[in-house]
């Protein structure tokens, strides 16, 4: 395993990018937005999943196939950029349908319940091509050869990073979860909340299609 001085360097790291949104973010923060904190906290489990089927990939050399594969990424690359967009599309419409919030505050939109936002969540994160290239770029890094197994070793690392962005996703799903609380007193706010974090999807999904491979 890496040393100390290595390992604190990459938690740091680790810990810069959890907190940087992206898709997962912006997805439990509308998830939560529109079904309360079991679906917050349902699909913040889920983009961890997700995270960890790029890690095991990653370890096996599935991933570094897949960024090898023009035909494999672009495939991959379009399948998850389309689905992030619908999401993105079905949050705005969620959110215009919210504007018909009562005067208890309820929002109108309907929650799709935790299994779906959990199934949800681990698809958002792992037909995201740009993960499975994070962790390969980043991860091998701190990699020892001569400590012991390098597959072993990737994955402790790339569940360290997973375990980091999903306290960050969980973080987000309970202050999204007080902000819905609040709703009666300012519906508004959560509807533009809601529409952000659909707006923000949707940028995030037409910037993956448009991404290129990275270079081997």
């Amino acid at each position: 395993m890496v040393d100390a001085t290595g390992l604190t360097l990459y938690v740091a790291a680790a810990l810069v990018l959890a907190i940087t949104p992206g898709p997962g973010i912006f997805y439990v923060a509308a998830r939560t937005l529109a079904g309360g904190r079991a679906e917050g906290l349902a699909s913040s489990l889920g983009t961890g999943v997700g995270g960890m089927v790029h890690v095991l990939a990653g370890s096996l050399g599935v991933s570094a196939l897949v960024l090898a594969s023009a035909d494999l990424f672009a495939g991959l690359k379009l399948v998850g950029a389309g689905y992030l967009v619908w999401l993105g599309l079905r949050t705005l419409r969620s959110a215009r349908l919210a504007a018909g919030i009562g005067a208890d505050g309820a929002i109108a939109t309907a929650p799709v319940g935790p299994r779906r936002a959990f199934v949800e969540g681990v698809l958002v994160e792992a037909l995201n091509p740009k993960t499975a290239a994070f962790f390969l770029a980043f991860i091998p890094q701190f990699v020892d050869p001569t400590a012991g197994s390098v597959a072993g070793q990737f994955v402790v690392l790339g569940f360290i990073s997973v375990a980091l962005n999903t306290l960050a996703d969980i973080l987000v799903a309970l202050a999204a979860e007080r902000i819905r609380a609040s709703a009666a007193a300012r519906p508004n706010l959560v509807r533009r909340l809601q529409q952000g974090s659909g707006a923000a999807m949707v940028a995030l999904g037409l910037g993956l299609a448009l991404a290129k491979r990275p270079a081997p």
